[in-house]
């Protein structure tokens, strides 16, 4: 568990807010929250978390356009976003890739799933780049 990572929560439903803040800060994390779309950019600009929670539907500005507009942001563009929605139309899920997310969470979740999504965006965001090289060999001449 990477422990004293920052997290940022955004959902316009208070309670949930609420329950992934407590769950969250009880793993380990630091949270931050936003309540729209609008105010979720101003914080991600501002605290730079190591990961995003956004809920799809939200006032002011969809989580469509916060996560499109957070990516084109050099200084948010890689933060893992995880977009959080209660739709699981496949159209939904196309369009929440097309604006940038890098996984989805189908709501209601179960906490530890969260957990286990924000681990593994974490973790990859963490690792190195991994080196790709060819090797070249020399032909020698005999003679």
């Amino acid at each position: 568990m990477m422990t004293g990572r920052h997290i940022l929560i955004v959902d316009d439903y208070p309670d949930a807010l609420d329950i992934w803040t407590i769950y969250l800060q009880s793993m380990g994390y630091r949270v931050s929250t936003a309540s729209d779309g609008a105010e979720a950019i101003a914080q991600a600009v501002r605290l730079l978390p190591d990961l995003i929670v956004l809920d799809l539907e939200l006032p002011r500005v969809s989580g469509y356009e916060a996560a499109a507009q957070l990516r084109a942001n050099p200084e948010t563009r890689h933060i893992p976003l995880i977009a959080a929605t209660g739709f699981s139309h496949q159209r939904q899920l196309d369009r929440a890739r097309q604006a940038g997310f890098d996984e989805i969470v189908v709501k209601p979740a179960e906490p530890d799933a969260l957990v286990e999504v924000i681990e593994r965006l974490l973790q990859s965001a963490a690792a190195p780049a991994e080196l790709s090289y060819v090797a070249v060999q020399r032909g020698r001449k005999n003679g």
